[in-house]
């Protein structure tokens, strides 16, 4: 199948990569909204296109994969693109997930192809296994923990504080309160209890630290709800210590079964990624493939990783997959 990038960031470079560790695919080319003379792939076969001649090449590509931010590019750019290709996304605003659906759905629908949203790990994988969890075991409950890791948005938040150069913000997982899930012990916690936030930040010479500090631990919705703490570096260390994009997590349900509850269960499930954008990448490549089946099959319309079989995301055979996996 002919793959298509939409978007050529951190995703965009990821999915460049996962498409070429999948035999059963290849990569159409990039289609940016910078001057393509400007844009350089990470492969030299890689060929770059203008955003704006995508419609031009209708015909050839099978599935578009679209790199763009939840905030302002996806909410647009998918409903567009989905009258017109199979496509597929990473919205990730949960709260409009549902909005988004509906505008998708109504798009594809209408020009007969098929899409699927909200497509990586959280919402994704992550949200696929609560699910199972919560089918598996009624009586219980869920808890969600993210990272050690950057998180891009609230970083960027830090960077557009007045005197700041350069940050990097990860999300910590408290520990006890980890433990204290994994124990069954089904404990009842508030955001703060949950995460902590960690902030390196660089500032520009001559910088009031004081009011940074105080700035980035009372800002709303970001880090005013939560343990925060700030440690100032230089630059040549935010570089060396800090440039990677790693991130993680857990689901963890916790229930009973039994006469009277009696017998206790956890059901967990971890990811630990070198690379946020690259895991992201390689889920949205394996249900560009299933998108593309589901379209073959007349199954149009938008979808979500709840509405997708796992045999459709594999270039096995189902009969490879019942003798290997089952």
């Amino acid at each position: 199948m002919n793959v298509a990038i939409f978007g050529y960031g951190n995703l965009g470079k990821g999915v460049e990569c996962a498409v070429a560790q999948n035999y059963d695919m290849t990569l159409y080319g990039v289609f940016s909204r910078r001057d393509p003379q400007t844009v350089h792939p990470l492969f030299d076969t890689t060929r770059v296109f203008a955003a704006e001649e995508i419609e031009d090449h209708a015909e050839k590509i099978d599935v578009v994969i679209i790199c763009g931010g939840s905030a302002t590019d996806l909410p647009t750019m998918t409903p567009a693109l989905a009258s017109r290709f199979n496509v597929v996304d990473s919205f990730d605003t949960h709260a409009d997930i549902p909005l988004h659906f509906r505008r998708v759905d109504e798009a594809a629908k209408a020009g007969g192809k098929t899409a699927a949203i909200s497509v990586g790990w959280d919402p994704g994988m992550f949200s696929l296994n609560r699910l199972y969890a919560a089918a598996v075991l009624p009586d219980g409950k869920d808890y969600t923990f993210w990272g050690k890791g950057v998180s891009q948005g609230h970083s960027d938040a830090i960077r557009r504080i007045d005197g700041v150069q350069d940050a990097r913000q990860y999300t910590c997982p408290v520990e006890a309160a980890l433990e204290a899930v994994r124990n069954g012990s089904n404990p009842h916690l508030t955001t703060r209890e949950k995460h902590t936030r960690l902030c390196y930040v660089v500032a520009k010479e001559g910088a009031d630290l004081v009011r940074i500090e105080r700035e980035i631990k009372t800002m709303p919705k970001y880090f005013a709800d939560y343990d925060t703490t700030v440690h100032f570096i230089s630059q040549e260390e935010l570089d060396r210590d800090h440039k990677g994009i790693p991130h993680g997590g857990f689901v963890i349900r916790t229930g009973q079964t039994g006469l009277n509850g009696e017998h206790k269960h956890v059901i967990e499930y971890s990811l630990k990624l070198d690379s946020n954008p690259e895991f992201t990448a390689s889920v949205l490549v394996a249900y560009a493939r299933a998108v593309c089946r589901l379209n073959q099959r007349g199954e149009n319309g938008c979808k979500t990783v709840f509405d997708i079989a796992p045999v459709d995301l594999s270039a096995s055979s189902p009969e490879d997959l019942y003798a290997a996996l089952l």
